[in-house]
């Protein structure tokens, strides 16, 4: 039951994690939802096959994005083979246990605030910052309307 409606134990005590991906401004494409303690490499490649971006002259729409910048949760050799595979550039910085070091790229790495600084803009609505609704559909369809206000 806990795990169909995103409901779970993590450090902050009772919760829901949101992963998002977002576009190049900073706005919303595309969440999930899992439970508080779930970590973020599980849902990664469901988070990416979402979003698709319509072309601007016609055709199909583009689904792989140039570039992923992402935090330490998604530090893998799995996630980064993924990423390689389908030619996709990425900037995620490895974590102090990984024994594989490379070139990282700290100007690109810095974009990533403009993840945190969308989750701050839809923390702001009070349904989803708190998390009133008990259904896991009817919180997506909170954050599929404060994504949408963000959008105008």
């Amino acid at each position: 039951m806990q795990q169909r409606e995103a409901l779970g134990w993590s450090k902050g005590g009772f919760s829901t994690k949101i992963h998002l991906r977002i576009e190049g401004n900073g706005l919303p494409m595309t969440f999930l939802l899992t439970v508080g303690e779930r970590h973020e490499a599980v849902v990664f490649e469901e988070l990416m096959a979402q979003g698709a971006v319509p072309r601007i002259g016609g055709g199909r729409p583009r689904l792989r994005p140039k570039r992923v910048v992402a935090d330490k949760g998604y530090s893998s050799g799995k996630i980064r083979r993924y990423l390689r595979r389908r030619g996709i550039r990425y900037s995620i910085p490895r974590k102090e246990n990984e024994k594989h070091r490379g070139k990282f790229d700290k100007a690109t790495y810095r974009q990533r605030n403009l993840v945190e600084r969308c989750f701050n803009r839809l923390k702001q609505f009070r349904r989803v910052a708190t998390r009133y609704e008990k259904n896991a559909a009817n919180y997506l369809a909170m954050l599929t309307l404060a994504s949408v206000i963000l959008w105008l």
